[in-house]
């Protein structure tokens, strides 16, 4: 190639170590795969996990969770946590919307749950017309406390209409606090509203004494009354949740992240 037609351009290009060695220079404990389902770049992101892990960093899983057996096993052997999206509770949905099966998310939950070490959360987008109603809410709730247990965190969030989802409106907070009122009703301990501003629903509180432990607003806290260890500064009692320490103080905040540029002859 003549020196006339070549040109250098920098290459987009984030190694596993680099990764890794960004999070340590941030001074970041866990690293998060997200907005895109890592289980589709599965190699790539076990890759990252263990460099990370060498390094002593942390990694998160925001997933759907659909997801074979085999893989499943390999994918979560190198993950510290998840948050797995549970879309709904009725096979209708899963197939009508997302092509796919509840039954899969389900096992995916109890294998996280039974089998494994990994911290696991859940997460339910709420969207008018489509999940909302109390039954499912019901049901849903019942199932998790049954064969999950009362401590998994469970999450819903609000819905906006976008992309190939218009006909449907926004998710009223009311909505929001209604679901989350039966999920407490049914027993879960750990339950809260996202996607919306409302302290109250992002409130962690002692099973055991009733103490607000965690109070956030958003990506802000508030209140924190957990001691290094997880536990309640009042009564005692365990908070169920992975804790190190005090907590940190990035709030809202977000930085930037530059890894090295690479160049590449093209």
């Amino acid at each position: 190639m003549s020196k006339s037609r070549q040109t250098d351009t920098l290459a987009d290009a984030a190694s596993p170590e680099d990764l890794a060695s960004a999070s340590v220079r941030l001074g970041c404990r866990s690293i998060a795969f997200t907005y895109n389902d890592p289980i589709i770049f599965l190699e790539y992101a076990i890759d990252v996990a263990r460099a990370c892990r060498e390094r002593g960093v942390r990694s998160v899983a925001v997933t759907a969770g659909y997801v074979c057996d085999a893989p499943r096993r390999e994918f979560f052997s190198y993950m510290d946590a998840a948050n797995v999206d549970l879309k709904a509770f009725t096979e209708r949905f899963y197939w009508k919307v997302t092509g796919g099966h509840l039954g899969a998310v389900l096992e995916t939950l109890e294998y996280l749950h039974h089998e494994t070490d990994v911290w696991l959360e859940i997460t339910t987008l709420l969207i008018p017309g489509e999940n909302d109603g109390d039954a499912e809410i019901d049901a849903m709730t019942a199932w998790i406390a049954d064969r999950l247990g009362l401590g998994v965190p469970l999450h819903f969030t609000a819905f906006h209409p976008d992309w190939k989802m218009l006909d449907r409106p926004r998710t009223p907070a009311s909505t929001l606090t209604r679901a989350r009122a039966r999920a407490l009703g049914n027993g879960l301990r750990y339950v809260y509203t996202g996607n919306v501003h409302d302290p109250s629903g992002g409130t962690t509180a002692c099973h055991g004494c009733g103490r607000s432990l965690i109070v956030r607003d958003w990506y802000v806290l508030r209140d924190y009354g957990l001691g290094d260890d997880g536990r309640c500064s009042a009564c005692g009692t365990a908070c169920a949740g992975v804790f190190d320490g005090p907590p940190g103080r990035w709030g809202a905040r977000r930085r930037p992240v530059r890894l090295s540029a690479r160049l590449r002859a093209t």
